[in-house]
């Protein structure tokens, strides 16, 4: 199967670039500037597209980024500390923004002869983001399906849509994706804070999957006082 990677530069979507290489016929990697404070992520995915001996596609979406306002991923709000599933991570919703960024890949796709566009959306996402819930994706796969008749048939592929992050680190782990060349902090500094939810899922995930995490945090033992707390909850 052709697949097209939506890849951020993540964990989640760089495991998924290396799984897809593996286990179907990767094509390309799209990436999206949207004005993210933590853009620096782009240059890891830019990276796995190198590794990998694909294409990658950076589109710039800045200018609709600015106008989704009120996240804390584009403007000057503070992403805040604690488990990824606490509901102040709601203001890290950038609204609509796989269902954009998703239309625009399945139009490379469609363009370029793919057959799936892969997409790194997981059940860890299911809280807080409308637009990576099983619902969403079923509904967005129909959708397309309309949009693209008589033109192309690309399917919407999400591997892990019903599992959790802790899955992802061992399909990737599986596939030796280089878990140092990813980025996942939302505060885009100089390492990985420890101390945002996407830092604390990260860490936690490699924890419950058994496998050894090589990231460097600047607060390597918040996490653990983070889920504490939430089981304390």
């Amino acid at each position: 199967m052709k697949t097209l990677v939506v890849c951020s530069g993540g964990l989640d979507s760089v495991s998924l670039a290396h799984m897809v290489a593996a286990e179907h016929e990767l094509t390309r990697l799209v990436s999206f500037d949207y004005g993210q404070r933590h853009r620096k992520e782009l240059a890891f995915a830019a990276e796995a597209a190198g590794r990998l001996g694909v294409p990658h596609h950076l589109i710039d979406m800045r200018g609709i980024g600015a106008a989704l306002t009120g996240s804390a991923l584009t403007d000057d709000l503070d992403v805040p500390d604690g488990h990824y599933a606490e509901e102040t991570m709601r203001v890290t919703v950038v609204p609509n923004r796989n269902a954009i960024m998703l239309a625009i890949a399945f139009g490379i796709a469609a363009a370029n002869g793919d057959q799936a566009v892969a997409t790194a959306v997981h059940g860890g996402d299911h809280f807080i983001y409308p637009d990576c819930r099983p619902a969403f994706t079923n509904a967005f796969n129909a959708m397309q399906a309309a949009a693209l008749d008589g033109y192309a048939d690309v399917h919407l592929f999400t591997p892990f849509v019903d599992r959790d992050k802790a899955a992802i680190v061992t399909a990737g782990a599986r596939h030796a994706t280089p878990f140092a060349r990813t980025w996942s902090c939302y505060k885009g500094g100089d390492l990985h804070c420890g101390r945002c939810g996407t830092c604390v899922e990260r860490r936690e995930a490699f924890d419950l999957a058994g496998v050894s995490d090589p990231t460097t945090y600047a607060d390597a033992d918040f996490w653990r006082h983070a889920i504490a707390a939430k089981g304390a909850a």
